[in-house]
């Protein structure tokens, strides 16, 4: 059945939508009235041969689709929900090469693989680079504009999750900014501000590839101490072939990334617009406050799967073939697993969260990687700009699938803040 209550023709992956908030009342409402629902759209505007796709919002069916890939495939559409209509269908057939959007047994092998360079070993070894490299950044950041304002996204959040992909496979200084280039081109297509074509996406995407397929040959011709060579350097023997390396590096880009400077992002607007919770991070750094920030940003707004078989979910009968959307922006809102979801805790435990997927063969590989970034950005922030403040509204990415935000002007020093109006809960950050 089509969700209730919500206006005629309301998607939750409409770009428009999610260029201006997460649709968090949307949310809530469907949870307690249809918390499996129908939403139709027009045969292809997702860039899908289909009528729609059925919305999953409770944090307990979230977490069951995402732990059945027998019954729930992220290989037939892949796992993303909404992709620009003039798309064509071998282009998204091509996507089924990277990790996120395969299945068991082929899933498995790739992550068994994959998976050597997320040990705890492989991750601590890139503490002290990336200590170091945000204290920089924080240190450097400064307002340039005649108001002494600067732009955090760019100035501080977007380098340390860059730097730690790049130090993670061994990607020369002077190449950082083009795998920033080419990962931003890829995620920003629904927004119109970034004038990002199809054929732009495509050629960022085919230049990416083939910038990391070099990488792997030369690993392979000639081994290093680096996680490249052991993944690749011994194809045939449990290792990766050059494009599968490529692939993953793509999605650690997109994946890696875009979503941790999201997270950062997020977390320092939630600080500065609860400034108590700023007060309590800087005199006690609870271990805590990285799962909360992931929480409250829900980076990934959803993924999706496609049934593959006729069954039941939330009481709906649902057919083989039709698409699922996971929305874990409202999951990780559910009031029946979160006590207060709208407020912003960083002492929250238990906290439960899908940020990092719903469990099952998808949850997130760089989980402790992404949680060592954001607690090293916000330690530096903490110690060597307390003060910060905001300094005008946060500017949203429009997109199908990212809670993205381009633009949040903040300010070191003393005085007021810019009050922040309509991108809190209830206007949905």
């Amino acid at each position: 059945m089509p969700c209730p209550h919500l206006p005629e023709g309301f998607d939750f992956t409409d770009p428009e939508l999610l260029g201006t908030r997460v649709p968090h009342p949307e949310f809530a409402l469907t949870r307690q009235t249809a918390p499996v629902c129908w939403v139709p759209q027009r045969r292809g505007s997702s860039g899908f041969d289909d009528e729609g796709y059925w919305a999953v919002t409770r944090h307990a069916d979230v977490k069951y689709v995402s732990t059945r890939p027998e019954l729930f495939s992220s290989f037939l559409n892949t796992a993303v929900i909404r992709f620009n209509e003039s798309i064509e269908r071998d282009q998204i057939d091509v996507q089924r090469l990277i990790m996120l959007n395969m299945d068991p047994p082929e899933h498995t092998r790739v992550r068994q693989i994959v998976q050597r360079g997320f040990t705890p070993r492989a991750i601590g070894s890139l503490r002290a680079a990336l200590h170091d490299r945000a204290r920089r950044i924080v240190a450097s950041a400064g307002g340039a504009a005649a108001d002494g304002s600067f732009d955090f996204v760019s100035e501080m959040a977007v380098e340390l999750p860059l730097q730690a992909i790049a130090e993670l496979i061994g990607v020369p200084q002077e190449d950082r900014a083009r795998i920033f280039d080419w990962s931003n081109t890829m995620a920003s297509y629904d927004d119109p501000e970034f004038a990002v074509t199809a054929a732009a996406g495509i050629e960022a995407t085919m230049e990416f590839l083939s910038y990391a397929m070099d990488l792997a040959a030369a690993r392979k011709k000639c081994p290093a101490q680096d996680i490249v060579s052991q993944l690749v350097a011994a194809e045939g023997a449990g290792n990766l072939s050059s494009d599968e390396f490529g692939f993953f590096v793509i999605l650690l880009a997109v994946a890696g990334n875009e979503t941790t400077r999201n997270a950062i992002t997020h977390g320092m607007h939630a600080f500065l617009t609860h400034p108590e919770q700023w007060e309590l991070y800087q005199r006690e750094r609870p271990e805590t406050a990285a799962e909360e920030i992931v929480r409250w940003a829900s980076p990934i707004v959803s993924f999706q799967r496609t049934a593959t078989r006729d069954l039941t979910l939330g009481g709906r009968e649902i057919r083989e073939g039709d698409r699922v959307g996971l929305f874990y922006s409202s999951a990780n809102n559910d009031p029946e697993v979160f006590d207060r979801p709208e407020v912003f805790d960083i002492t929250r435990d238990p906290n439960p969260h899908l940020g990092f997927g719903g469990g099952g063969p998808h949850f997130c590989l760089g989980k402790s990687l992404a949680v060592m970034e954001i607690n090293l950005m916000f330690d530096a922030l903490a110690d060597a700009a307390p003060d910060l403040r905001l300094a005008g509204e946060p500017r949203r990415l429009r997109s199908a699938w990212l809670n993205g935000i381009k633009e949040l002007r903040v300010i070191r020093g003393g005085g007021p803040s810019v009050p922040s109006g309509g991108i809190g809960r209830a206007g949905g950050s």
